[in-house]
């Protein structure tokens, strides 16, 4: 394994970077290890894993030894800007060479506060001199499945909070997709900022493709999104980055324009391949929305 560059995933038991192992671990040009808390979990990636938890600065140096590229995703709380400065700092003392930092929707005016934070951190990163690639997806599809301790499809009845709002989509896999492509060949995405969304629909447009794809009959009901702070705050989510969540979807079912439907052709020139449609998730989930 000497001279291959050894590449750390951070969220390896999340959605991308669990989609992402295996991309990597494909590759014999590079060592993969999956960063976790949880060594359970890690074990079942059949990859070598660290130990990294974000909220003990100590677990940070240790992770990054002999780390030559990371894949850097946070968790959903405010304190994912100590986290990342951090471990920047952490990176570029461990001699990392390159960063491929998970991020968030929009433009870079964008004023949905959450969104903003993983701009800063990206500011970060661009300052530590470090090569990186941001990659900036939209809606995950995944998010259908649960999201903040809650499903939103139940019995054919989708129900969320954004109101008639047109978002643009992609799939956790087509985001992983794009990162292995940057993590394989830093030189050529070096310095760059992907936007990851294919497909725009509303939730209304999203029950006629469920409808069609799983053959029975799913509805949207939109709900107020005070109800949402209500439910995952009582789930135990971070306040001040759901409270961001829910001033984001209390605009977009107001019809403030968010830009929310912007739509990208990269993901050819990327990865080579077709991104995934909504379609494709419903079919690829059947089992999970069927009733």
């Amino acid at each position: 394994m000497a001279g291959k560059p050894k590449i750390m995933v951070m969220g390896a038991t999340g959605q991308v970077g669990g989609a992402l192992i295996p991309l990597l671990a494909a590759n014999p040009t590079v060592q993969v290890v999956a960063a976790a808390r949880n060594h359970g979990k890690a074990a079942k990636l059949n990859v070598p894993s660290v130990h990294l938890d974000l909220d003990d600065f100590s677990t940070f140096a240790p992770a990054l030894e002999g780390v030559d590229r990371v894949f850097m995703a946070t968790g959903y709380t405010v304190d994912m800007l100590r986290q990342s400065k951090d471990l920047v700092n952490c990176a570029q003392r461990a001699g990392v060479k390159q960063i491929v930092h998970l991020g968030a929707c929009g433009d870079d005016d964008t004023r949905v506060a959450h969104y903003g934070w993983h701009q800063f951190i990206e500011r970060y990163i661009e300052s530590s001199g470090l090569a990186y690639t941001h990659l900036r997806p939209e809606i995950f599809m995944q998010n259908l499945l649960g999201y903040g301790g809650e499903s939103y499809v139940k019995q054919g009845v989708i129900r969320h909070y954004v109101g008639g709002a047109r978002l643009s989509w992609v799939d956790c896999d087509d985001v992983a997709a794009v990162a292995a492509a940057c993590l394989l060949d830093p030189d050529t995405h070096a310095g760059r900022t992907y936007r990851l969304g294919y497909e725009a629909k509303t939730y209304y447009e999203l029950a006629e493709v469920f409808s069609a794809v799983i053959g029975q009959r799913f509805t949207y009901e939109p709900r107020p999104p005070s109800e949402f702070l209500q439910t995952v705050l009582a789930a135990g989510a971070e306040p001040a980055y759901m409270k961001c969540v829910f001033d984001s979807y209390t605009d977009l079912t107001n019809g403030v324009d968010l830009r929310s439907d912007e739509v990208f052709n990269d993901f050819a020139q990327i990865t080579g391949g077709s991104s995934l449609t909504l379609a494709d998730f419903a079919r690829r989930h059947a089992d999970s929305f069927r009733y």
